[in-house]
């Protein structure tokens, strides 16, 4: 079966054979205003969108040129118009209006009119001066759906008419297109944008641009622009991506359908600064296989992932969890686990707060793997003891343990962290979905009846044991998979069973 993105290229296709390059839409035969700089300050993209494959219709009546107002004074840095008809309902008539309402703002509050995108999936060199006659001071070029050769010779064309391309990219395949184009034309004419959404799944990832930030910093250099696309729907996870060190960030459903929220998204955004949480992010998302299924098929000649890849690419993170000894820490971090964990809270046999913390602190600084401070309740002594060695760097990242995210302080959450669905969270989908939209980027699902929340990429605990380990990652296919009970003998709580323990790295990675 075709994914969306192919048949939404396949349509436009037959709608350009029947319609023409401008759809039976008249554009004038000059461009009728002046062509604005793009992103040249960290700044958001506001997006005019009616619909959505994914979510349908979303504003389907808007006013193009009025919402184009809007945006301008919620301070939106530019302006994206979806032109593509057949999914978003847009089209080259709205990209004039928009156009029309930027320069209006312009004359009216005597501020600069907003950079305009034409945001669709452009195919054709002719499409690039359509565009720049319809109004567009920059296009987007879609670097999965266009060879090599055509998308330099539409980014050779629009940086000749003073036009920037966003080049969108997610794989290594599109990499090595961006660096043909930045070979070609005048870099302060490219701006890089990465998708958190898949668009072949539309499934959201909002580590995947982070993960691509320094490979395109390495094409286009240590001041290259790049956007983070989709997937932003609150201030919070606003916040969270202008951490992470992007230039500008896209929203298009949230700015849409929330008037009161625009120029909130906006300044959370703008205004973020840097965290430790930020950098230990970007360094997980740099370090970490993002590549979907679809990319994979896309990126081979045959449209077919070869049988190896199928089979080897797939490796699930491993955590252990609940140590309390230095010899069983040493022991895991020699088997190459990932991440392992101590619980700082009182009351659980596991906790190592005082004189077990002691005895492991040495052995910490040899240690490969990720190394996390569980706590179950921020307020407590131990939660402010953990936080106290993330911040000295001794350990890596807390995790919060059924802890609701409202009830975490902000200076907790930028430190390194990420949060635990429990039982007693409630419904994991929408305790799943709650953390998403507050941008939290990965959470664990503690489930010992394995009932995960899917949607979004899965660390999964609960219930896990060296013998059902394998088949747990066969059935969910997650990112990352915590043991801690299941590796002990049932009478030695906090004491790892070392069989045990090499049995579950086999049984998930091999002898």
């Amino acid at each position: 079966m075709a994914d969306i993105l192919t048949t939404i290229v396949e349509k436009r296709k037959a709608d350009i054979q029947q319609l023409g390059m401008t759809f039976g839409f008249e554009i004038p035969e000059k461009r009728q205003r002046p062509v604005h700089d793009f992103l040249t300050n960290k700044g958001v993209i506001l997006e005019v969108k009616r619909a959505s494959p994914s979510k349908g219709d979303i504003a389907p009546d808007l006013d193009s040129a009025e919402t184009a107002r809007s945006y301008a004074s919620a301070g939106a840095a530019a302006i994206s118009c979806l032109t593509e008809s057949n999914f978003f309902k847009g089209n080259l008539e709205d990209l004039m209006k928009v156009c029309k309402g930027a320069d209006d703002f312009e004359k009216v509050s005597g501020k600069p009119a907003p950079a305009v995108l034409r945001k669709d999936f452009l195919l054709y060199p002719e499409e690039v001066e359509i565009s720049y006659r319809a109004g567009a001071d920059a296009i987007l070029l879609i670097t999965r759906i266009l060879d090599e050769a055509v998308i330099v010779e539409m980014a050779k064309k629009a940086t000749s008419l003073g036009m920037t391309c966003l080049v969108e990219v997610r794989s290594p395949a599109d990499l090595e297109k961006l660096s043909a184009i930045a070979e070609t034309v005048d870099k302060k004419y490219l701006v890089c944008g990465v998708n958190s959404r898949d668009l072949a799944t539309f499934k959201i990832d909002l580590l995947k641009p982070s993960s691509l930030l320094a490979k395109i910093r390495g094409i286009l250099g240590d001041d290259a622009r790049v956007v983070f696309e989709s997937g932003i729907r609150t201030p919070q996870a606003a916040s969270f991506a202008g951490s992470l060190g992007f230039c500008g960030m896209l929203l298009g459903e949230a700015a849409t359908k929330n008037l009161e929220l625009r120029s909130q998204l906006v300044k959370s955004f703008v205004d973020a600064a840097p965290t430790k949480n930020a950098d230990f992010w970007n360094s997980y998302a740099s370090h970490s296989a993002t590549t979907s299924h679809a990319e994979l098929v896309s990126a081979s000649p045959s449209n077919e992932i070869p049988k190896q890849v199928r089979n080897d690419s797939y490796r699930p993170l491993i955590k252990i969890c609940g140590l309390t000894r230095a010899e069983d820490l040493v022991f895991a971090d020699s088997l190459g686990v990932d991440f392992v964990g101590f619980i700082f809270a009182a009351g659980f046999a596991r906790n190592v707060c005082g004189e077990r913390f002691e005895k492991i602190l040495p052995s910490l600084k040899n240690i490969r793997a990720k190394k996390v401070a569980v706590i179950t309740d921020p307020l407590s002594p131990e939660a402010e003891m953990a936080a106290r060695y993330v911040e000295e760097g001794i350990l890596d990242c807390l995790q919060f343990h059924g802890i609701p995210y409202r009830e975490v302080p902000q200076q907790l959450l930028d430190l390194p962290h990420y949060f635990a669905i429990t039982e007693k969270s409630g419904n994991p989908e929408e305790a799943a979905e709650e953390l998403f939209l507050m941008g939290e980027p990965r959470f664990l699902q503690d489930s010992k009846a394995q009932n995960y929340a899917i949607k979004h990429k899965l660390w999964l605990a609960g219930g896990v044991t060296p013998e059902n380990a394998a088949g747990l990652a066969e059935k969910f296919q997650p990112e990352l998979i915590d043991i801690s009970s299941g590796i002990e003998d049932e009478d030695k709580p906090g004491i790892k069973n070392l069989n045990k323990m090499k049995q579950l790295i086999s049984s998930l990675r091999g002898a």
